[in-house]
Parts: structure tokens; C-alpha cells; sequence
């Protein structure tokens, strides 16, 4: 890990593993369901629902400050808390990275390989759930140089110095479906016009650690995704397109790059935005 800009944003599942008894650690797993995390979870790992703890009931990330001190202080995370993340979907440990860093939470690290990685190196797993002394967790407003927002997207199409870079599924980025679904309501299913597209799992070896320096930067190297330029990924709901940031600002070293977290479930409603398939 150590060819990364900052591989310290790191750990490893031995490093996970010999500090569990450390107080000051709090482990956090995220899914879209319970059940993987009732049958066989870290020992120690609190559980955040992606759909009900961080998006609102129209699928944008709940950025409101009091949900996110809602969230940390019944996890029994204070703002001293070194947090460790993870989950069982490529990729979402750094989603939980970019959210905390957003509420200015400094002591956050993701698990290089998730849940898989764990798994597959014999690591221990546990049915039995954890509960934590409640705090009262104090968060700053979000980072507004972390998110970029609708119309500089807008304005940012045909920009040769941006890049609008959609990190979805082939057929996402085609138009063939929306959210693993067909179109339905005010919907629209495509892309952004002129945006590059690499799905974010290109980013990871078979065993969902993190693919290495060179090879990271030759793959987006040959899209034209680039330092020199500034970076908007996006993705459905700004989970994927958050991990992508994350694997482009500390991985690679990228100084430009700001999340579109409203990404896809936001443009494709708005009538004025344009679509590409």
C-alpha cells in the first residue's frame, strides 16, 4: 500500500484484527440489508443501513448535520473516535470515508478488501450484535469542497479541462436500466452527455482490495482521466461515484475532484438536464 499517495487512509484485516480490544476504535460495517451482518459480522462492528441511516426517502444522501450526529453519538462514536470502515459491496468502506470527512470527522480508515478480504483470510466473524454507550457527537456543516452540485455540472459539459466521469454499471451508463431497474416515473435512463465512463469495480482486484498505483492510474489514464484536470464522478445515488472519489483523491494523489453526489437520481428528473445514451 505504501505506492499510494496516502496509504495511511489504509488498514489491513491483521491491523483490524490486533485492535480490537482498543477502546478508541469503533468498526463500522454498512449494507443495504441486515442479514449479512447478523450471520457473520466483525467482532465489535456496529451496523448503518445505506438505504434507512443515509439517504432520505427520495434516495439523495442525508446530508443534514443532525442526522449525522444522530447516526455517530447511538454508534457510540465521538469525535476522537478512530472509525474503521467496511461492507460486504465493493467499495463501501470509502463511501463512509468521504461521508465522515464531509462532517470533518478526521480519525476514519477504510478496510482494504471488506468484508471479502476478512472472509477470505480465515479472520474471525461473529452473530453476536454490539451496542455502545451512546455520546454526543458534535459535527461541522458539510465540506462544500468535497460535493460539487447540479449546475456546475451543468455547465461543466463539453469543458476540456472537466471530466464527467460516471463509474455505473455498462448498462446504467447505456441506458438500459436504472438502478438494476427499468425507467419508471420522472426517471430517465442514460448519461450525462460527453461523460467517460469506467465502473468503479474496474478499480479492484478479485480479492476487493484495491487495485495498485500504476495499475489505477493506467486505467484511468487511458479515458483521459487525468490529474491536471478537475474530476466530477458520479453514479445513481452518490455511493459509488463517493468511493470513486476516494480512490482518486487518496489513492492516486488527485487534487481536483469533488463528489456529484446527487448523481443520477437527481439529473435524469430534472427536465432541463441533458441525457445521452
Amino acid at each position: 500500500m505504501s505506492n499510494y499517495a496516502y496509504p495511511e487512509v489504509l488498514v489491513d484485516t491483521q491491523w483490524l484484527e490486533d485492535n480490537f480490544n482498543n477502546p478508541n476504535v469503533r468498526i463500522v460495517e454498512v449494507d443495504v440489508s441486515p442479514d449479512p451482518y447478523k450471520d457473520a459480522h466483525i467482532p465489535g462492528a456496529v451496523f448503518w443501513n445505506f438505504m434507512t441511516d443515509l439517504l432520505q426517502p427520495n434516495l439523495s444522501m442525508n446530508l443534514e448535520t443532525s442526522a449525522i450526529e444522530k447516526l455517530l453519538s447511538q454508534s457510540g462514536i465521538t469525535n476522537d473516535t478512530t472509525v474503521i470502515a467496511y461492507g460486504s459491496y465493493p467499495g463501501t468502506g470509502a463511501l463512509i470515508f468521504w461521508l465522515l470527512k464531509l462532517f470533518g470527522h478526521e480519525y476514519v480508515y477504510v478496510l482494504n478488501g471488506g468484508h471479502q478480504k476478512w472472509l477470505a483470510s480465515g479472520r474471525p466473524v461473529t452473530s453476536d450484535l454490539s451496542t455502545f454507550t451512546p455520546t454526543q457527537y458534535c459535527a461541522t456543516a458539510p465540506d462544500s469542497s468535497l460535493r460539487v452540485l447540479y449546475e456546475e455540472v451543468k455547465s461543466s459539459i463539453g469543458q476540456k479541462d472537466r471530466v464527467l466521469l460516471d463509474v455505473r454499471t455498462p448498462q446504467e451508463f447505456k441506458g438500459e436500466i436504472f438502478m438494476m431497474k427499468p425507467p419508471e416515473g420522472t426517471e430517465r435512463a442514460g448519461h450525462i452527455p460527453g461523460a467517460v465512463h469506467i465502473e468503479h469495480t474496474q478499480t479492484l482486484n478479485e480479492d476487493g482490495t484495491f487495485k495498485s498505483f500504476d495499475e489505477l492510474q493506467t486505467l484511468l489514464k487511458s479515458k483521459g482521466v487525468t490529474p491536471d484536470k478537475e474530476i466530477f464522478p458520479y453514479c445513481a445515488i452518490g455511493g459509488r461515484s463517493a468511493y470513486t472519489w476516494f480512490v482518486l483523491k487518496y489513492l492516486l494523489g488527485f487534487k481536483n475532484v469533488r463528489n456529484y453526489d446527487g448523481s443520477w437520481n437527481e439529473w435524469s428528473r430534472y427536465p432541463d438536464s441533458q441525457v445521452e445514451k
